[in-house]
């Protein structure tokens, strides 16, 4: 927060808070004091930086009110008050439905912008929400500067945009970079966005902030947690088919063309609950028989919780060992084992017993990662709708006073996309075996149990290759568990990207840690390290990387 405060020229600073995840956290938080629900991490940057904000005329809006934005109010003019800094703090509500889900821990609607643009307009310096779409803490400021309206589709549909590649920080500015390797990635700094009347904007970054800003920095965060050409929101449907990106200048990436719909007529409800208790074991086996070591010790295991077995015991067993190794780490595999269930009991103790009775009487070298623990409880992601008009959306003034904000008048249901043509394949020629992640990049990431792969080409060539070799099939070779799910492919040719949706990969969602990666951060390095057969003319010489400057030593 300070460094955005002190870095150069701002009107709004945002902050993004809430994930999936995060609201499960808050949810349990609030079980042991009612008071509590939102992220106090804002309350102690504010702390630092609330009267530079104030000195600097710098509006603040955060979602950082979670489960509970009119007690982060609360709490933010108590602060102001102990350090003498005069602001006037708002907040939005309207978007708990967690009396409507019985046994849920946390139930919210995503909100629009236009509560947040509420508060702005009547002259809030801080604001504070609960729920809302990422993008709509950029909408909301854009919204109540330029006077749009529910109709203003493109303008506001441009701001979505916008709104999406400042939601992550420095994944915008080359964090978790599929090309990290060409520089700026040590300390990245945070990306901030140009908005113009009209819906347009420059990304860019504050002078001498590390990083960088270019078209596929901006490309990577833009396919992040999407799904098809259609991005629907409580305020516009933003068609990510439209988006042009032009290098405007060193660290500066124009977002222009961004076409808007009608919102859908349902808002998206996040439903958190408890789903049961979860626990882990990782047994250790080295040097050779590794899967004979590793067959014994699921006997071993199946046979001491027979009478009392868990609803659920996941294996795997990760070869990461290597023959003639110069090390034991190295010459070892990992073979781990996962249970869920609603007796805790039968996650913790029951499972602990079981391991630690097998240590004198297993596989040769029988050790385990770590000694077995008590059972941790484990949350499930589920989506719901609602009509638009059955949340009482309200922005809530710094006097009391509450400004009720109307549902979008006008709203389409959203329908497929047809698939764009393709361009024209290359020329057949020499082809060689090789990654794909030389010639794309690539940015995968969670919506709930479904992930999403975004692949893009950095040349037109790459891109006509990718286009025609890069099928749902093809997807579904590279990635072997996806081949029992359902892969829908997207083309968004003006930024030379497939999205891929897979649905289901992450089972409940991320709190239930159903996968290894269970966010599915990894999954497009994944597909970037599988082999094909790919052009000639597409490949290069390999580059080494070059250090940041702050990396080398004098």
């Amino acid at each position: 927060m300070r460094e955005m405060l002190t870095g150069g020229e701002l009107d709004v600073l945002t902050g993004d808070y809430l994930a999936e995840l995060t609201m499960l956290i808050l949810g349990r938080d609030r079980l042991k004091d009612p008071t509590a629900g939102y992220a106090r991490t804002f309350l102690r940057q504010l702390e630092e930086c609330l009267g530079l904000a104030r000195e600097r005329g710098v509006r603040i809006v955060a979602n950082a009110g979670g489960l509970n934005p009119a007690g982060l109010a609360d709490a933010v003019r108590e602060l102001a008050g102990r350090l003498g800094v005069p602001v006037r703090v708002a907040h939005v509500e309207g978007d708990d439905r967690t009396a409507l889900h019985p046994g849920s821990l946390a139930a919210h609607a995503y909100l629009g912008g236009f509560g947040i643009a509420a508060c702005l307009r009547e002259g809030a310096d801080i604001v504070v929400t609960g729920r809302v779409t990422d993008a709509a803490l950029v909408t909301g400021p854009a919204a109540a500067h330029f006077g749009w309206g529910p109709g203003d589709f493109d303008r506001l549909a441009g701001a979505v945009v916008a709104g999406h590649v400042l939601e992550c920080g420095a994944q915008a500015t080359g964090g978790n970079y599929a090309f990290f390797g060409e520089g700026g990635a040590t300390r990245p700094g945070f990306p901030l966005a140009e908005i113009h009347a009209d819906g347009s904007a420059v990304i860019t970054k504050h002078p001498g902030t590390g990083g960088r800003v270019d078209v596929g920095t901006v490309t990577a965060q833009l396919l992040y947690e999407t799904g098809g050409a259609r991005y629907a929101g409580p305020d516009v449907t933003a068609r990510l088919d439209t988006v042009r990106l032009t290098q405007d200048g060193p660290d500066r990436v124009r977002v222009h063309g961004v076409r808007g719909e009608a919102p859908p007529p349902t808002l998206k409800v996040g439903v958190n609950r408890l789903g049961g208790f979860r626990n882990e074991i990782v047994f250790v086996l080295t040097g050779l028989d590794i899967d004979a070591k590793a067959a014994l010790v699921q006997r071993q295991m199946r046979d001491a919780l027979a009478e009392s077995p868990p609803a659920e015991a996941r294996w795997s067993l990760v070869r990461t060992d290597r023959p003639d190794a110069p090390t034991e780490e190295t010459a070892s595999a990992l073979l781990r084992l996962v249970v869920r269930d609603q007796d805790p009991e039968k996650a913790g103790r029951a499972l602990g017993a079981a391991a630690v009775e097998l240590a004198l009487a297993s596989y040769p070298g029988f050790h385990v990662l770590a000694p077995p623990g008590k059972g941790t409880p484990y949350g499930v992601f589920e989506a719901a709708y609602v009509p638009q008009g059955e949340a009482a959306h309200a922005a809530v003034l710094d006097d009391g006073r509450r400004v009720p904000v109307p549902p979008a008048p006008d709203t389409a249901v959203l329908d497929e996309v047809p698939e764009p043509p393709l361009p024209e394949p290359l020329p057949a020629g020499l082809t060689r075996r090789a990654p794909l992640g030389l010639v794309a990049g690539a940015r995968s990431g969670d919506k709930g149990g479904d992930a999403n792969v975004g692949v893009w080409a950095r040349t037109d060539a790459a891109w006509r290759w990718l286009a025609h070799e890069l099928t749902v099939d093809r997807f579904r070779q590279l990635i072997p568990e996806s081949r029992t799910l359902d892969v829908t492919r997207h083309v968004l040719p003006h930024l030379r990207a497939l999205n891929f949706v897979v649905e289901g990969i992450l089972g409940e969602g991320v709190a239930a840690q159903a996968r290894f990666d269970p966010q599915a951060k990894a999954l497009g390095e994944w597909l970037r390290s599988r082999h094909l057969d790919i052009p000639e003319q597409l490949l290069r010489p390999p580059t080494v990387d070059r250090p940041d400057p702050a990396e080398v030593q004098p």
